[in-house]
């Protein structure tokens, strides 16, 4: 999901005189055209305008009333400048990161997603804008109400207990893992073949975690990664499935991704409490608290900011 977005830019102290020659300075072009001013930042038509299509977006495409883009612009000004008191900021560095980073997670570069943006009539600076707004207000939130956060085991057992009548699924396990792959050329079906049939052969020889990193360590064209410990809330249903059917010490059954072969190294497997269900039901917990929490301190800084409507 595409999150919210808003522009930053600062209102110039200056007063520009009537009597003034050449074109009116952009930050006072701004606060002409400006709908409201949030602490002393403008909100124009045109940032309205921008906020209303990113909603689209997101929404699949439902047009949201032009008020309800304007209050999150203006939510989105309010947190900005309450960082500022606690000193949050995010350099530019940072915000192309996470701005990037949102674009692995949509499966695109940052490249391909301003394109998508540009398509839609959506500045990419925008969307980096809201970002910021939404990371700092995120570290506000837990950094000043983390304990009030913290979600008790015993919340989670009663909320298990409300949504499946006290009955838990059993088998939850820790995984110590040590991903493997053998390098292929994706366009030749060959060469895959050839790499997969090799790592049948190799499947059968691994038997423990430490053979197979003598072994793979020691292969041209192929490379043993590091360990991956990871519990059965982590992972999907079909991946837990296929770990709790290898044996430990052995190896999963090869498959083929863009890298070339993969397989997995399962060096063990332990019992572990942390569930599935007990992780979802700690993430909805969890989110329910945050929601109330955050909507509690956002009414509170906007008492507080001086929002004047033009």
């Amino acid at each position: 999901m595409l999150m919210k977005l808003s522009l930053l830019s600062r209102l110039s102290a200056a007063i520009v005189l009537a009597v003034c020659i050449g074109p009116l300075p952009m930050s006072a072009a701004r606060a002409q055209n400006a709908v409201v001013v949030v602490n002393g930042d403008p909100i124009t038509n045109f940032d309205i305008e921008q906020r209303v299509k990113l909603i689209m977006l997101s929404n699949g495409g439902k047009t949201p009333s032009r008020q309800d883009a304007l209050e999150e612009l203006i939510n989105d000004r309010v947190k900005i400048k309450e960082g500022k008191k606690f000193s949050l900021e995010v350099s530019p560095s940072e915000l192309e990161t996470q701005y990037a980073t949102m674009a692995v997670r949509m499966r695109l570069t940052a490249d391909q997603l301003n394109k998508v943006l540009e398509g839609r009539g959506i500045r990419p600076e925008t969307l980096k804008a809201r970002i910021k707004a939404d990371f700092i207000w995120s570290q506000l939130v837990r950094g000043r109400y983390g304990q009030s956060l913290i979600v008790g085991e015993k919340d989670i057992a009663s909320a298990i207990e409300v949504k499946g009548d006290g009955k838990e699924q059993s088998g939850s396990f820790e995984y110590k893992m040590r991903p493997v792959v053998l390098f292929a050329q994706r366009e030749g079906s060959q060469s895959i073949e050839l790499r997969k049939k090799e790592a049948e052969t190799l499947r059968g020889r691994v038997q423990g975690c430490d053979q197979a990193e003598r072994l793979f360590r020691a292969m041209r064209d192929a490379v043993i990664r590091d360990q991956v410990v990871k519990t059965s809330a982590d992972l999907p249903q079909v991946l837990r499935e296929l770990l709790d059917k290898t044996p430990v010490g052995q190896m999963t059954p090869p498959e083929v991704t863009r890298q070339g072969v993969e397989m997995v190294v399962l060096c063990s497997r332990a019992p572990s409490t942390e569930t599935p269900e007990k992780r979802a039901a700690r993430e909805k917990l969890f989110a329910q608290k945050y929601e109330t929490q955050a909507k509690k301190y956002l009414q509170e800084v906007r008492r507080s900011s001086m929002i004047e409507y033009r």
